[in-house]
């Protein structure tokens, strides 16, 4: 299934506007939403909605965002605005739905206050098409949630989840779980969507674990 007629990597521009944001990942088909305000990434949502509303998801890869000019990332995803709104005081708050993900090539001098890079999909191709998930035991997945759910406190419609593509279940759970800055890049960087739900577990049921060992009582 293509997004917005995107259909393969040479649908895509080359040169793409980076939205650097630590702890922030985007799956093709998943959505964020950003409060935009500082002037820079509004001048990039400006130009964006200008031309093909495509803004570039990419975490910083030292994970700190007071660096004056931060390393990258080596993945980040392609997301088109599909909601824009200005708030009275001049922000923007804005979804990006995901199209593709891309690897991180080359910081371009564009001459905008904001950063630009060349970036190849070809790495993710697969992401134009709907993701497979024959391979995932989803009962076991939508367990493992629940238990972290419970554990951590966190609310969550569970009858919505039941209901939802297994895509989704994966992904939402990979960008809103707290972890840290590099499991979600890893998460990220899970080529398939198998692998990708595979690391989702792990990551969860070691989190699980740990809290069972804290809760123990002392023999």
């Amino acid at each position: 299934m293509s997004t917005f007629g995107f259909r393969k990597p040479e649908d895509l521009p080359q040169a793409l506007a980076l939205f650097p944001l630590d702890g922030v990942i985007l799956f093709p088909r998943s959505v964020v939403s950003l409060n935009v305000f500082e002037p820079r990434y509004l001048n990039m949502v400006d130009d964006a909605l200008g031309g093909e509303r495509l803004i570039g998801i990419i975490q910083p890869a030292t994970g700190e965002d007071g660096e004056p000019v931060p390393q990258l990332a080596d993945v980040g995803t392609v997301g088109r605005i599909t909601a824009f709104s200005e708030t009275e005081d001049g922000r923007y708050l804005i979804t990006l739905t995901g199209v593709c993900r891309f690897d991180y090539e080359q910081e371009l001098e564009a001459g905008t206050p904001y950063r630009q890079a060349l970036v190849n999909y070809e790495p993710f191709t697969g992401d134009f098409r709907q993701a497979n998930d024959a391979g995932i035991d989803r009962m076991a997945l939508i367990a493992s949630l629940k238990r972290y759910a419970s554990l951590h406190g966190f609310n969550v419609d569970w009858n919505s989840v039941e209901q939802a593509p297994t895509e989704t279940v994966i992904n939402v759970a990979a960008q809103l779980c707290p972890f840290d800055a590099a499991a979600k890049q890893a998460l990220l960087e899970a080529v398939s969507l198998e692998e990708r739900a595979q690391a989702l577990v792990a990551l969860v049921e070691w989190d699980n674990a740990a809290d069972d060992q804290n809760n123990r009582p002392l023999q």
